[in-house]
This record gives structure tokens, C-alpha cells and sequence, in this order.
């Protein structure tokens, strides 16, 4: 079943794409929670025509995105942790802590848009941020024992 996307759909596609999917997943969950429309020949075309007019919206939507990017690529982002014996934490840290760390600096980013992997001790690592479809950024943060 061909489908036009309305919204972003987690692990499926982004807004106006063109996806393929089972049709139980379409006609069950997608279509019925607003989220896409079936790709019939004339929502096609319609779609053409938006993305066409869109186009030039976008190019100023990539380049703000292109900023925030490079703003992020500057920060130097360390999280607090409680932290037991030698470097494991009590807890995790996860995308929602990168992104009140972000917040922190300035930076508002949603953290359904940070990708991390789940950390359970101290040390340096990465987060991807998608701020865009065609831009991401690699978030270089640093997990330290909190002070007491």
C-alpha cells in the first residue's frame, strides 16, 4: 500500500514521502490517526505541485538549520552523573539528559530529534542530532561524576 506522509513518522519517513508499507500498518494506524492519505494518482500530482512551491521555503529552513548546527558543533556539553564505585552510574544517561543539557546552553532541541545510545558510566561520547532531513549534527558530550 502506497502512502503519502502528513507528519514525521518514527522509523518510516518524513512529512510529504512517499512510503510503502503493509496494509493493515496503513489502513489500521496511519490513515486512521491522521498521520498519511493514500498516494492515489491525483494526491501524486498534488503533492508534485507543493513540493515544488516548497522548495524554496526549504533552502532557508536547511541554511537556519545549517546555523544551529554549527552552534551545536562549538558547545562543550558535560553532564552530571551520580556515580557509584570506579565509573558506573546509578541510572543512565539518555537523550532526555542531552537535551536539558542543551537547553542549559541555550540550545532548545526536542529530544525525540537526539539520538543516544543508553549510557551507563563516565567517559565522552556521541549524540546525533537531526535538525533537519538533510541536516545532522555529531554531538560530542562528556558524562563526569557529579560533585557532592
Amino acid at each position: 500500500m502506497e502512502l503519502i506522509l502528513k507528519q514525521d513518522v518514527e522509523n518510516l519517513g518524513f512529512k510529504d514521502d512517499v512510503v510503502t508499507v503493509k496494509n493493515g500498518y496503513g489502513r489500521n494506524f496511519l490513515i486512521p490517526q491522521g498521520q498519511a492519505i493514500l498516494a492515489t494518482s491525483s494526491a501524486k500530482k498534488v503533492l508534485a505541485e507543493n513540493l515544488k512551491q516548497r522548495a524554496f521555503k526549504e533552502k532557508k529552513i536547511v541554511d537556519d538549520a545549517n546555523k544551529i548546527a554549527e552552534a551545536l558543533k562549538a558547545l562543550e556539553i558535560k553532564i552530571a552523573a551520580k556515580v557509584g564505585t570506579g565509573d558506573k552510574l546509578f541510572g543512565s544517561v539518555n537523550n532526555i539528559n542531552v537535551a536539558e543539557a542543551l537547553e542549559k546552553e541555550g540550545q532548545s532541541i526536542d529530544k525525540k530529534f537526539i539520538t543516544v545510545a543508553t549510557i551507563k558510566r563516565t567517559g565522552k561520547y556521541n549524540a546525533v542530532i537531526r535538525l533537519h532531513r538533510e541536516v545532522s549534527v555529531d554531538l560530542a558530550f562528556e558524562v563526569i561524576a557529579q560533585a557532592n
